[in-house]
């Protein structure tokens, strides 16, 4: 059965829930999984997962995740998702084991954050993760989105990552929407300090634990008042931290996600839209904006007039031309499908595989220069000839050979040399923008 994966999704933040706790290694995991699995049928409601996957995916049931835990009984750990095949999207993992045998993480990804931007479902989900809190001793704990989380610099907040792996959360770096303080860090924070939080709901569990809530919704986390809540949390739980610099702090990464319109340049707007999606969500707006400020140089590629061929068999030479883009579609193809079409839509594609690959920094230099930079040359040119009724000049100096268009000749090996030396050189010579340039002098 198909599942919803984010990566074919519109890129939007999300609601991230990580749960770090214990479960009791010397017995049974089914009967210690009933009220888990419980109070997510009682509370998940729309967001219910429908698919879940051990060694097998199958339908959500609970005989399906009986035949899971059965499969891997003999495992030194046990990894169980949990999916959706219809909106909101959802991967959930419950890991159980791994370093410790006693180890238990829940993780817990819904897309869009929007979708809790209602107080009914939200109060639904604070009490989920009480009831599992409740169930399973709990280190620490905490839900938001994930955008303003990575801002955070969480889950190391810039900590050496050995260290971190080693201390976990030991004081309280950053408050996110929900959080559940597992018993010592309470005591290391004072309990009463930690229970006098000014905070929507501060609960202290008969385990010892904590629960806070600084705000009704998850989505309403970035407006100036709930940034305002979680200052005066945090610093309240830090009284070594500045309530001036920490709200500043809080209000700098509320802007930083406020949404950009795209206003890309029109030769490269299809190309440009699909960039910001390949960085990561809490850095996506501020892309938006500097793409939206890139302007692309005039293409320089070009002649007024065609210099004469210079080659004794240009019908041979036409061919080598067929054989080095045929050679780009074969090695190609299987990451860039369109190569196979030819079309304008085809340049696009290939800009952003190469500028995605990081294609000119990542391979050898001499490979591009003698074999991918040709290839993409006579690959451009074809299209020209093709999709606007081009016609082959050869010379031979391949970077002079020529496509006439209309009354402009265009040097398309020269433009694919330039393109390749940079990741940047990518979008200021990409294929898309030399082809839409010669597409206005086609007769």
């Amino acid at each position: 059965m198909k599942i919803l994966e984010f990566h074919e999704l519109r890129a939007e933040d999300r609601l991230r829930l990580s749960v770090e706790g214990s479960f009791d290694e010397r017995v049974a995991l089914e009967p210690q999984l009933e009220p888990f699995l419980q109070a997510l049928e009682t509370y998940a409601g729309e967001w219910m997962p429908d698919v879940v996957e051990g060694k097998r995916r199958r339908k959500y049931s609970r005989a399906a995740i009986s035949k899971a835990l059965e499969e891997a009984d003999k495992a030194r750990s046990v990894s169980l998702g949990l999916y959706r095949t219809s909106h909101p999207a959802l991967d959930m993992t419950l890991n159980l084991g791994g370093a410790h045998p006693s180890e238990l993480g829940i993780s817990v990804v819904i897309q869009p954050l929007s979708f809790f931007a209602r107080t009914e479902r939200c109060q639904e989900f604070v009490e989920m993760v009480r009831a599992w809190a409740l169930h399973f001793p709990v280190t620490y704990a905490m839900a938001h989105g994930m955008a303003d989380r990575q801002l955070s610099g969480a889950p190391y907040f810039r900590r050496d990552e050995r260290i971190s792996r080693r201390d976990g959360f030991d004081k309280v770096y950053e408050l996110f929407w929900l959080n559940v303080f597992g018993p010592k860090l309470v005591e290391t924070v004072g309990r009463e300090r930690m229970l006098s939080t000014p905070a929507h709901r501060v609960e202290e569990l008969p385990n010892g634990s904590v629960l806070l809530v600084l705000w009704p919704t998850a989505a309403g986390f970035a407006s100036d008042e709930a940034r305002v809540a979680q200052a005066r949390a945090h610093v309240h739980l830090r009284p070594d931290l500045d309530f001036g610099t920490v709200l500043r702090t809080l209000r700098e990464r509320s802007a930083a996600l406020a949404p950009v319109e795209p206003r890309f340049h029109p030769d490269l707007a299809p190309l440009l839209s699909r960039l910001p999606d390949a960085f990561p969500i809490s850095e996506r707006q501020q892309k938006i904006a500097e793409f939206n400020a890139f302007q692309p140089p005039e293409p320089e590629e070009w002649l007024p007039a065609a210099l004469p061929a210079d080659v004794e068999n240009p019908e041979r030479v036409h061919g080598s031309y067929g054989d080095l883009s045929e050679s780009l579609v074969a090695a190609l193809h299987p990451q860039v499908a369109s190569l196979m079409d030819e079309m304008p839509e085809s340049l696009t594609d290939l800009d952003f595989y190469f500028w995605r690959e990081n294609f000119p920094e990542r391979y050898k230099r001499d490979l591009i220069d003698a074999h991918t930079a040709p290839a993409v040359g006579a690959y451009l040119g074809g299209i020209l000839v093709r999709r606007l009724g081009g016609t082959w000049v050869p010379r031979k100096k391949l970077e002079e050979s020529q496509v006439q268009v209309g009354k402009r000749v265009w040097l398309p090996f020269l433009r694919a040399r330039r393109y390749m030396q940079s990741r940047q050189a990518l979008l200021d010579y990409s294929l898309t923008r030399f082809f839409r340039e010669a597409e206005r002098y086609r007769p």
